[in-house]
C-alpha cells in the first residue's frame, strides 16, 4: 500500500464511519476501483481506533459528565447525577447486546450475506427509513432525561443489523433512537457515544489479528501514520457536518446518496471484491 492509497482508505473510513451510509459498503467499493488490498485486519483497526478517538474528543464533555454522574450517583442521588447514571446503564445494556450479537452470529451472517447484491439491498433499505424518518415518522420530543431500559434494548438490538454487510451502524441506531420516540439531537447524541464502547469493543476482539511488526512491514510507518491522521480528521469533520445537517433536517439527502450507491454497487456488482470488508 502506498501513501495515496493510505490517504484515500484513511479519508473514506473517516467521512463515512459516523455518517448513515455504512463505510464498509465505501471501502468495498474505493479498493474495488482502485484495486488495493491489505492482509488480515490490522490496517482496519487502526482506521477505526482513529475514527473512535475523533469521536471521543468530540464529546469529550459528554464523557466526562458520563462517568461522573455514574458513580457520583452511588454517594448523591440528585437528578442530574441519575440521568447520567441511567444514561450510561442504557448504553451498555445496547454495547452488551451488539457484543453477544456479534460474537454469536458476525461470521455467520459475513459468510452468507456478503455479496455486493445484498449490500446493495440494504444500502437501498437504510435510505427507505432515512426518508420515512425525516418524512413520515412524527419526530419524537424525549431527551436523554426521559430515556428508558427499552431505550438502550431497541437501539441495542438495532444495532445488531449492522453485523449485515451494507447497513450503517450510525444509521440503524439513529433511525431506532427516532422510532423510538427520542428527538433527533438525542437519538444522535445516544448514536455517537453508543459507537466508543462498540467500536473500542470489536478493536479488543480483534486484537489477535492485530500484528504491529507486519503491518509496519506491509505498509511503512509514513503510510500508517498519514492514514491515521486522515481518518481522525475526516472523521472530526464529518461529525460536525452530520450533525449540523440533521439540525436542519436533511436527512433526505443520505437516503438519496443511499439509492445511488446502491445503484452503483448492483450495476457493478460482479467486479466487485469483498474480501477485506
Amino acid at each position: 500500500m502506498n501513501l495515496l492509497e493510505a490517504i484515500i482508505l484513511g479519508l473514506v473510513q473517516g467521512i463515512t464511519e459516523f455518517l448513515p451510509i455504512s463505510s464498509s459498503a465505501h471501502l468495498i467499493i474505493v479498493q474495488s476501483m482502485f484495486d488495493m488490498s491489505f492482509d488480515g485486519f490490522s490496517f482496519e483497526i487502526l482506521l477505526h481506533l482513529a475514527s473512535v478517538l475523533a469521536v471521543m474528543l468530540y464529546y469529550r464533555q459528554d464523557l466526562f459528565n458520563i462517568i461522573r454522574g455514574f458513580f457520583a450517583y452511588f454517594t448523591n442521588r440528585s437528578s442530574e447525577n441519575r440521568t447520567m447514571f441511567y444514561f450510561a446503564l442504557y448504553l451498555i445494556t445496547a454495547t452488551a447486546i451488539t457484543g453477544i450479537a456479534g460474537i454469536l452470529f458476525k461470521d455467520y451472517i459475513s459468510a452468507t450475506l456478503k455479496t455486493p447484491t445484498f449490500i446493495a439491498i440494504s444500502l437501498a433499505v437504510t435510505g427507505i427509513f432515512l426518508i420515512l424518518i425525516e418524512r413520515v415518522v412524527r419526530h419524537g420530543h424525549r431527551t436523554e432525561r426521559e430515556l428508558t431500559m427499552w431505550d438502550g434494548i431497541f437501539i441495542g438490538l438495532a444495532q445488531c443489523l449492522a453485523l449485515i454487510p451494507g447497513l450503517s451502524r450510525s444509521g440503524t441506531t439513529l433511525i431506532a433512537g427516532v422510532f423510538a420516540g427520542l428527538s433527533k439531537e438525542t437519538a444522535v447524541r445516544f448514536s455517537f457515544l453508543l459507537s466508543i464502547p462498540v467500536i473500542l469493543g470489536s478493536s479488543v476482539l480483534a486484537i489477535k489479528d492485530l500484528r504491529s511488526d507486519a503491518l509496519l512491514a506491509q505498509t511503512g510507518l509514513l503510510e500508517l501514520s498519514a492514514a491515521f491522521v486522515i481518518t481522525f480528521i475526516a472523521s472530526w469533520l464529518g461529525i460536525v457536518f452530520f450533525i449540523s445537517l440533521i439540525q436542519r433536517s436533511k436527512l433526505v439527502y443520505f437516503a438519496l446518496y443511499c439509492f445511488v450507491i446502491a445503484t452503483l454497487v448492483f450495476l457493478f456488482r460482479d467486479s466487485l471484491t469483498i474480501d477485506h470488508m
